[in-house]
């Protein structure tokens, strides 16, 4: 699974990491488990496609973990070249259903839109800058693995 693919940049939208550290810590690791899994190019397990609605096609995965009784969620998309961006974690609050919540959605949607516009600024970056900040965290990783 791990290391046959080059690893995807994960980006954080809005407070998105900040609620992730929030949830239990046996739920942000199943988390971060499963992103590693997209940054690979894969999709976990526990992840399951949101493509209803007005998420419908845009690439939008969500990790649904349960725990002591409450359900967490982290949604992500892996639509956007090179990077996988974390668009919403949270804690589902109705006890009844599978659902997302419509204002979950709405969240949803808004920081996907934040995100295209994001990706679209970084990409702007001239190539050879990439190309260079790409080997440089290559190199470190390979040479530095513990930072």
């Amino acid at each position: 699974m791990f290391g046959k693919n080059e690893e995807k940049e994960l980006v954080w939208i809005g407070s998105s990491l900040d609620d992730l550290k929030e949830f239990p810590d046996d739920v942000q690791d199943g988390v971060g488990f499963a992103l590693c899994y997209a940054q690979e190019g894969e999709i976990s397990p526990e992840a399951k496609p949101l493509n209803k609605g007005v998420l419908k096609g845009k690439g939008i995965y969500e990790i649904v973990d349960d725990y002591d009784g409450d359900t967490y969620r982290a949604v992500y998309t892996v639509k956007l070249k090179e990077r996988i961006y974390v668009l919403h974690s949270f804690q589902k609050k109705s006890k009844s259903g599978k659902k997302t919540p419509q204002p979950d959605i709405d969240v949803i949607e808004s920081r996907y839109k934040d995100a295209v516009a994001l990706h679209e600024e970084l990409n702007k970056e001239p190539p050879i800058r990439r190309l260079i900040k790409k080997y440089l965290n290559k190199y470190f990783s390979k040479y530095f693995p513990n930072g």
